[in-house]
């Protein structure tokens, strides 16, 4: 019997924006700014915000802080979302040279201006509850690593692994016989990108594909690990 958590951690990278606000009983102005035009031009094709004529907009940075200056840094249509539409992976009970495999569906929601990126890493190895065995990461048909992909589709090759397909996933999963193993934590080893982008977007979507080899002499029993997808969002 094999089964497989998966954890799952938002990480938010954002910035402080200070604004003057002045309000009355009537109404409130979060930033008083005289501007020469602003607005929201549309047609069938296009919707554009504008803002112009502010004094100093733009972003300033140094090694204590950043600034966003300017309406467009407040104004933000797609906020940031992060799904994984399962957190538990069952393979059931495996039979040796015979791999097993099971889905899940990470979707990400970013309209930042810089992207976003999802990291993933194990805590360890799969590992026998009641001893120290484990099913070793997978080496894939003759090499891979946790940054570049290699086939996988030996059944005499065994182990644990993933592959990725769909949006904005790394170049080296050239297909669904590409798997990867995750990064080790307890082997030292950094979370590595399973998905990024540059552009905004909703709705972008991968799949991942973990699969699970095992011999005839893997000693009997419950297996498990904790995977974990950090998604970060870049403003």
């Amino acid at each position: 019997m094999l089964k497989l958590t998966l954890g799952l951690i938002a990480s938010l990278i954002g910035t402080a924006n200070a604004q003057g606000v002045i309000q009355s009983p009537n109404y409130i102005i979060q930033m008083p700014n005289l501007n020469s035009g602003a607005g929201i031009p549309s047609s069938s094709n296009y919707n554009v915000g504008t803002t112009i004529g502010q004094t100093g907009p733009g972003l300033y940075s140094s090694s204590g802080y950043r600034v966003k200056s300017g309406f467009q840094y407040i104004y933000s249509i797609i906020p940031f979302s992060f799904t994984i539409s399962s957190v538990s992976i069952n393979f059931g009970s495996l039979i040796p040279q015979t791999p097993a495999t099971s889905t899940n569906t990470l979707t990400v929601a970013s309209g930042g201006a810089g992207g976003y990126q999802v990291k993933a890493s194990e805590n360890t190895p799969l590992k026998l509850s009641s001893s120290a065995s484990t099913i070793p990461n997978t080496n894939c048909d003759s090499s891979c690593t946790n940054t570049t992909a290699g086939v996988w589709s030996s059944t005499s090759r065994y182990g644990f692994g993933f592959n990725m397909s769909g949006d904005d996933i790394p170049a080296d999963f050239v297909d669904l016989t590409y798997f990867r193993p995750f990064a080790d934590r307890a082997n030292s080893e950094s979370p590595q990108i399973v998905m990024s982008s540059i552009y905004v977007g909703r709705g972008r979507q991968s799949t991942v594909t973990y699969k699970v080899n095992i011999s005839g002499v893997q000693p009997a029993g419950t297996y498990n690990n904790i995977i974990t997808f950090t998604a970060i969002p870049s403003y």
